[in-house]
């Protein structure tokens, strides 16, 4: 309750909103259930044209509704899950780097400034051209490529908060370098690492659309990003198959990034 009497406006639109598509994609078998890849009725019915398919068929007679239920699964999965991913290496890649200073925080930076100098999704496209298109590939994929952010930025508040006192009473009571920097500096070194979740969470939703609209999602799970794709070929005469799940897609990344501002604001995560 407090997390909520914290937040502003904005972040309040975004967690309700999030949270409807959390509830969408948990309740999906229910709501839609079956194989939504399954053909089920006429093809290219128009949107409230038949109360079975209340907004329409794809072009095999696939209902559109039950694609963008099992969608919004797929997409929030991997969205948060590499989102997780990232903000786990890049945490630790940080603390490494910013603790142990030297060589090895020359060795790692390197090794993080190489990563950035390719964009996100081209390292994603790469990974997962290697790997081939599945859930978990993707999840690895998007990691790759959104994880050296987070490993800037703690890097740089672990080097502010390595001298301190109670890191310096930590030495004195003799416990290892790994569990002073483990154990004492990155919970408090996590916050602002942790402010960027809502932007890799965004970022990945993107990045996992681009790769299933060109053909490089799981081929046996149903996205936002595939059926964008599938519409595209009759985007004049069913402009519906693309706008249905384009709009989910603007309406997801919106609602992550109303939150993360919020939660940014609020006096919780307030220095």
């Amino acid at each position: 309750m407090n997390a909520w009497r914290n937040l502003n406006g904005e972040g309040r639109m975004g967690a309700v909103i999030l949270t409807a598509l959390i509830l969408m994609a948990l309740l999906a078998p229910i709501l839609a259930p079956g194989d939504p890849l399954a053909i089920s009725g006429e093809p290219l019915l128009r949107p409230f044209a038949d109360a079975a398919h209340p907004l329409g068929t794809d072009r095999l007679g696939r209902d559109v509704l039950a694609g963008l239920l099992h969608g919004t699964r797929t997409t929030l999965l991997v969205a948060f899950f590499s989102a997780a991913a990232a903000l786990i290496v890049g945490s630790v890649v940080g603390t490494l780097a910013g603790f142990l200073g030297g060589i090895a925080d020359a060795i790692l930076m390197r090794i993080t400034e190489a990563f950035q100098t390719v964009p996100g999704f081209l390292l994603a496209l790469a990974a997962i051209s290697v790997t081939g298109p599945s859930v978990p590939t993707l999840i690895f994929a998007i990691s790759v490529g959104t994880w050296t952010q987070a490993a800037r930025v703690t890097r740089a508040e672990v080097l502010s908060l390595r001298e301190r006192d109670f890191v310096a009473a930590a030495r004195t009571l003799g416990m290892h370098p790994l569990e002073i920097a483990f154990r004492e500096i990155l919970p408090n070194a996590f916050g602002p690492a942790a402010s960027l979740a809502a932007i890799s969470v965004a970022a990945a939703i993107l990045i996992e659309a681009a790769l299933s609209f060109l053909g490089f999602g799981d081929p046996n799970r149903v996205t936002w990003g595939s059926m964008i794709a599938e519409g595209r070929t009759v985007l004049r005469s069913a402009p519906y198959l693309s706008i249905v799940p384009g709009i989910a897609l603007v309406v997801t990344v919106l609602a992550v990034h109303l939150l993360g501002r919020g939660l940014s604001r609020s006096e919780r995560l307030q220095p």
